[in-house]
């Protein structure tokens, strides 16, 4: 079984989402789809979830210079998903982990 919820993303954009606007922000394998997001969210926090928006993030390229010549190296690829959960449920990352 392939793991879709990887951890929960925290910052202080996300904090205001999820304060006004219901919607909590996760960092999903690259390969799930919003359907098996969906019920991953549902069947570890036991809310209800009425929307899935996903993003994916191309890796950061890092160019550092050595005596030997340059070194270059990639960031990993990164998929996001927002998900809105119905008026009334939310999440507390901190007794749920």
């Amino acid at each position: 079984m392939k793991t879709i919820l990887i951890k929960p993303l925290l910052t202080e954009k996300l904090t205001l989402l999820q304060e006004k606007q219901n919607k909590y922000s996760f960092q999903v394998s690259k390969d799930a789809n919003k359907i098996e997001i969906k019920k991953a969210v549902e069947e570890k926090y036991s809310v209800t979830v009425t929307g899935v928006n996903t993003s994916l993030k191309d890796g950061k390229v890092k160019i550092q210079m050595t005596k030997k010549g340059l070194l270059v190296g990639k960031k990993d690829d990164l998929k996001k998903a927002v998900v809105t959960l119905k008026t009334g449920d939310s999440i507390d990352f901190l007794k749920n982990t």
